[in-house]
């Protein structure tokens, strides 16, 4: 099966409203966390997130352990699983950051190992079957 992939109008407008929450699950695996607004970047067409608090963010650690959940972006409401993300496509994403959030004073901090360390790729998941 293949992975499950935006629209791209569904990603052109959760990349440019810039208004993204996320809602990994809970430990019950069923009940939503309370939505976080974050700042999200594209690479190659995928979606990728950052914690500012690192590793010892709550919703981050939430993502890792369930691995699913929601996002609200655009006027939109998706479910999502979660990627913890490494290697090389980090300086892709912070080059992404760089541009998109360039002036902001949190930039830095966004491009700092702590925030590089808890990064993730949100995936849709289909919610509709063709045919």
């Amino acid at each position: 099966m293949a992975a499950a992939r935006w629209s791209s109008t569904e990603f052109n407008q959760i990349i440019k409203a810039d208004d993204l929450h996320i809602a990994p699950f809970r430990e019950d695996g069923m009940t939503y966390g309370t939505p976080t607004w974050i700042w999200c970047v594209e690479v190659d067409g995928n979606l990728y997130v950052r914690a500012y608090n690192g590793q010892r963010s709550s919703w981050y650690q939430a993502a890792l352990r369930e691995k699913a959940g929601k996002i609200i972006a655009a006027g939109m409401t998706r479910e999502v699983r979660f990627e913890h993300v490494t290697g090389a496509v980090n300086e892709q994403i912070d080059n992404a950051y760089k541009a998109k959030y360039q002036g902001s004073r949190y930039l830095g901090h966004m491009i700092s190992d702590g925030s590089k360390n808890a990064t993730i790729r949100i995936v849709p998941l289909n919610l509709k079957s063709a045919g």
